[in-house]
């Protein structure tokens, strides 16, 4: 299941060492201008090979529209209605490396679930499939959404709340800094605070000169939303959040606002008390992270996911061989992220867009 949206159809395809991959989008607006530096800015900060704390593939993840967009010029594109067709052409990949995995599982990778379910043939070079350079094609979309949605006013960004034990300063509940937004946008190490930045630069080194790795939490929030996008039950925005943040690989968990926390209070302590300036309605506090009943309240949208640490590591593990049935000791080669969290946070940013950008046509057609 490669498809995402109800409005905006998304599809995207391709594997970790294919010569492309690439997303069609079914249902784009027509009449959105694309700044084509500005995407390929975006797409840098998700891209492999920028700095020591990720892995050492180097690709340029250049998108190349091939259709979809009709040239304004040659940094502006627009959109034309038409089923939209991007691809990133691969340059730089060692299958070599997992030659040995064709038999033995990583642990806690998809490796088994996946040659279980798909048999032999299923594709496990660098992840195939289900490997983290999947969210390229998905940060193209996202990218494309992040700067309709900006021309509409709304502002979304992201920043890495916590590696291992370490935390950064939160977004403000209630006023999620825009300037934030920028100043973690052109930061190579995507924290808010120097000080915490450091500490975490320190522990992803020492997980990476121990041949191991380290997890984290993203935190994600966006401004400018109206009130009254989503619906109740099954299509509430807490539910087509998660489904588009689980498809980003190594996520283990969601909340929204106050999230987990607010199990631990009482009524008085979690409920968002409405308040009013005499021409709108909003709230004091905002432990409900914008969503009220499935529902966005005008509030900003506020939440926080789980990355588990990346499974691929240098440490020898223990397996088992597929073919023999017997009990191995692994060591995994290749080139992997100590921690994926850093490059993680813009694919979170293009989630969200996605989402909203679904959730505001369902908006449009309500009105019309």
């Amino acid at each position: 299941m490669t498809t995402y949206g109800k409005n905006i159809k998304i599809s995207i395809y391709g594997g970790s060492h294919d010569p492309e991959i690439g997303v069609y989008a079914e249902g784009v607006p027509k009449g959105i201008k694309i700044d084509l530096t500005k995407l390929r800015s975006f797409m840098e900060r998700r891209a492999p090979g920028r700095n020591k704390f990720s892995t050492q593939r180097k690709e340029g993840d250049v998108p190349v529209f091939l259709s979809g967009v009709d040239e304004i010029s040659d940094k502006e594109v627009s959109t034309n209605g038409e089923t939209l067709h991007a691809v990133i052409y691969s340059s730089n990949m060692r299958s070599g490396d997992y030659s040995n995995l064709a038999e033995v599982p990583r642990p806690s990778h998809a490796d088994f679930a996946a040659r279980m379910k798909y048999g032999d043939s299923v594709d496990l070079r660098g992840g195939g499939h289900f490997s983290g350079r999947l969210t390229a094609p998905l940060c193209i979309i996202g990218g494309i959404c992040l700067q309709y949605l900006e021309s509409t006013g709304i502002r979304i960004g992201a920043h890495i709340a916590s590696i291992g034990e370490v935390k950064d300063i939160p977004f403000d509940p209630l006023s999620p800094d825009r300037a934030l937004f920028d100043l973690v946008a052109e930061k190579e190490f995507p924290a808010i605070d120097d000080g915490a930045e450091a500490e975490m630069r320190a522990l992803i080194e020492a997980a990476r000169m121990d041949g191991d790795s380290v997890g984290g939490v993203i935190e994600c929030a966006a401004v400018g939303i109206p009130m009254g996008l989503g619906e109740h039950m099954f299509d509430g925005m807490e539910g087509r959040i998660s489904a588009m943040v689980f498809s980003i690989p190594a996520v283990k968990g969601i909340e929204f606002g106050l999230g987990f926390g607010s199990s631990m209070l009482r009524g008085s302590e979690n409920n968002d008390p409405f308040v009013t300036d005499g021409r709108t309605v909003r709230t004091s506090t905002n432990n409900c992270g914008g969503i009220q009943g499935g529902m966005t309240n005008g509030m900003p949208l506020v939440f926080r996911a789980a990355m588990k640490p990346t499974p691929s590591i240098g440490k020898e593990q223990n397996s088992v061989n597929l073919s023999t049935m017997e009990n191995v000791r692994l060591t995994i080669s290749g080139r992997h992220d100590p921690c994926v969290v850093p490059r993680a946070v813009p694919v979170f940013e293009a989630a969200l867009a996605i989402v909203l950008c679904d959730a505001m046509l369902d908006h449009k057609e309500a009105e019309t």
